[in-house]
């Protein structure tokens, strides 16, 4: 587990490239914090540092769902604020997308933590101060 302190939205998104670097098919990383702690800027930093080309990164928080595709593999990109536990994530079938051999990346992960995979990778994020912010990551 590492923690990490970071000053700037700039910092931040260096701690998700390099934490992408680290990602393979079928990894699901599971996101915790509260409203504004980072989790979407983080997701984004991610998402460009695995992509071909420069793309608009949005959190699916109305449609659950938005997938885009890296060089060696998709990404599924989940924002479940809207669910309050992990039924409707299974009715709507998503927990298929743990296997498809892309990645998982998961906002408000505490709504469906009954049904994450046990090997998912956990980041935590907690703000300090308008641009400060701690990340713990348990991968």
């Amino acid at each position: 587990m590492a923690e990490i302190i970071s000053n700037s939205v700039t910092e931040s998104e260096k701690i998700a490239q390099n934490f992408a670097k680290k990602l393979k098919q079928n990894d699901v990383v599971a996101f915790f914090g509260d409203l504004g702690s980072g989790k979407t800027t983080f997701i984004k930093a991610l998402v460009q540092a695995l992509v071909e080309k420069n793309i608009e990164v949005t959190s699916p928080t109305f449609i659950y769902l938005n997938i885009y595709q890296a060089k060696l593999f998709d990404i599924f990109h989940f924002d479940v604020y809207r669910l309050k536990n992990s039924k409707g994530f299974l009715e709507m079938g998503f927990d298929e997308y743990f296997s498809k051999n892309g990645i998982c990346l998961i906002e408000w992960s505490e709504n469906i933590f009954d049904i994450l995979p046990k090997n998912s990778k956990i980041i935590k994020l907690e703000s300090l101060s308008e641009t400060k912010r701690k990340v713990i990551i348990d991968a």
